[in-house]
């Protein structure tokens, strides 16, 4: 046991750790926001080694591994892209490389975002190549999503548009009998409407039980949202809808004919999918905003004429109108 210490020690003399400093050695701070390191696929531990001393990662090559191999265990560092700082701990660097803890870079797309803001949020995601041209409207499934340094941007957006796909295949199979959508493209278009109408994720299969009753009956959607879709590509209006809006027919209109408009007015979420698909059973054919982020819905005209009524009370009452 002795003869063994006495070689560990020397050892330690020979890549130059000070004694003194043994009990606390591989443990400091890190300092600042730290730097990207990479660590390319099938590299080993001593280039490893060499590359985090060219950084100013550790201070000696030589010294890093030789604690790794007595103190560390005989797991392969991973490949990846990690962010490090100087000052910070050699063992939990040596931890992080060999439990993959590489740094990853991801994008959020919202639920109800339409295509060019999809197209705008990629196109300015720092580190990738290309231009993301403004996808089909409800063809991305928002969600997050990791990309990779230097990838390109069309690319990333084919991957969220093979995720809508793949969720509306696996979903599909799912609806159903209270589901008045004949096909995933009516789902996708419907969805659209449901997920601009509201952001309350309890009421999304309450209204659309609502819109599939008036599709099912042959009664228009009177949906504001198709009409501003036309107007600001889905963007916000910003105002108030204009009675010659009201009356114009651009295809997404929904208060001249019933059915649906011609194509999606936005990205859909898996949420609101599902809704579709599964529609809550409800006999509501009209609701309006309750002032409080929901809607207040209801079965008969007269019933949806005092909803109305009361919201425009509270409106004028928080001078809104």
């Amino acid at each position: 046991m002795r003869r063994a210490l006495l070689a560990f020690v020397a050892l330690l003399l020979l890549v130059g750790v000070p004694i003194a400093l043994l009990p606390w050695y591989g443990w400091g701070s890190t300092a600042g926001p730290g730097e990207a390191f990479e660590v390319k696929r099938g590299a080993s531990l001593s280039g490893v080694a060499r590359d985090l001393e060219a950084a100013g990662l550790i201070a000696s090559a030589g010294q890093f591994r030789v604690l790794a191999r007595l103190l560390g265990d005989d797991a392969p560092v991973q490949a990846g892209r990690y962010r490090l700082a100087p000052g910070q701990a050699w063992n939990e660097i040596f931890a992080a490389l060999q439990e993959g803890k590489v740094e990853r870079f991801t994008v959020t797309i919202p639920e109800g975002w339409p295509a060019v803001l999809v197209a705008e949020r990629i196109n300015a995601v720092p580190g990738l190549k290309g231009k993301a041209a403004v996808p089909a409207e409800g063809s991305v499934l928002p969600d997050t999503y990791e990309y990779h340094p230097g990838e390109d941007r069309a690319v990333l957006l084919k991957r969220m548009q093979a995720a809508m796909t793949k969720t509306l295949n696996d979903l599909w199979p799912k609806r159903t009998a209270r589901a008045v959508v004949t096909s995933p493209a009516q789902t996708v278009v419907l969805a659209s409407i449901v997920e601009k109408e509201t952001g309350k994720a309890s009421e999304r299969r309450t209204i659309a039980g609502a819109y599939s009753n008036r599709l099912r009956i042959g009664m228009k959607l009177d949906a504001d949202p198709t009409v501003i879709y036309p107007i600001t590509a889905g963007k916000p209006l910003g105002r108030r809808i204009r009675r010659s809006e009201l009356q114009r027919d651009t295809g997404y209109n929904t208060y001249l004919k019933p059915g649906l408009p011609r194509g999606p007015i936005a990205n859909p979420g898996r949420d609101s999918l599902m809704a579709l698909l599964d529609p809550a059973e409800t006999d509501a054919l009209y609701f309006v905003a309750d002032g409080s982020g929901g809607h207040v819905f209801a079965k008969t005209l007269a019933e949806q004429n005092a909803n109305v009524a009361r919201w425009f009370a509270l409106r004028r009452q928080r001078g809104e109108m």
